[in-house]
């Protein structure tokens, strides 16, 4: 008997509020609107999302700290792990910024391939204990997105050395132009790296839109996906 597909809520923060991401234009983000719940206060959207999706784990992408625009939201991520574990991606590619969510209390620092400079696996030794770190996948219409010239535009098996070089346990993929679409998970880039790394966990974010693709995500290897528009709209109910 296999093990059911985790459902991990996602919540998007943008100026201190949840945005609807659409796509990865992240410019045009608008406040949540979900009938989940009213309004789009962080804490509210998380404890509605844990609730519909049975989940005490939560991602969360602090768009302000990985476009560097604002320091990371220590004090609203150190609320949110009141609700849920979360899983941060906040950009934390130094130690400085990592210490920053040990701080909140985050459960994973999850590091994006988009945050990822040629550097980054060397600086990232130094400092204090941090949280266990999550690789996400990060890609646009199947390519990778990188400020490291020797990832950027390759296929999802780029970030395979990477990931092992990291002995990451848990990694996700994310494709950015299918999240808020409705267009579907990216099946292929799953089956691609569950097939080069056996044993790591993966969970995938982008496209999801119900039951059906939850069943195609475990048939090409994924552990669990990544939801937002799917749980907001009711197309999923675990």
């Amino acid at each position: 008997m296999t093990r059911p597909m985790r459902i991990i809520p996602v919540l998007d923060l943008k100026g201190g509020i949840v945005v609807h991401a659409r796509r990865g234009r992240r410019d045009e983000y608008a406040p949540l609107r979900s009938p989940l719940v009213e309004g789009s206060e962080p804490l509210a959207v998380a404890r509605a999302l844990c609730r519909a999706a049975r989940s005490k784990t939560l991602y969360v992408a602090d768009l302000d700290s990985i476009t560097r625009r604002h320091p990371t939201d220590e004090a609203t991520l150190k609320a949110l792990a009141a609700v849920a574990e979360p899983w941060v991606d906040a950009g934390a590619d130094t130690p400085e910024r990592a210490a920053a969510l040990a701080r909140a209390r985050v459960a994973r620092n999850v590091i994006g391939t988009e945050s990822i400079g040629p550097r980054w696996q060397t600086d990232r030794e130094s400092g204090p204990p941090k949280p266990p770190l999550v690789l996400s996948v990060d890609l646009r219409e199947g390519e990778l997105i990188s400020p490291d010239p020797e990832l950027a535009g390759r296929g999802p098996a780029g970030a395979v050395p990477l990931a092992r070089a990291l002995n990451v346990r848990e990694l996700l993929v994310i494709d950015l132009a299918r999240v808020g679409s409705g267009a579907g998970p990216p099946l292929d880039a799953v089956a691609e790296l569950a097939s080069a790394l056996p044993g790591v966990a993966i969970y995938a974010g982008g496209g999801v839109r119900g039951d059906a693709d939850l069943h195609a995500l475990e048939e090409a290897g994924a552990t669990g996906a990544l939801v937002a528009t799917a749980l907001h709209e009711g197309r999923i109910t675990p």
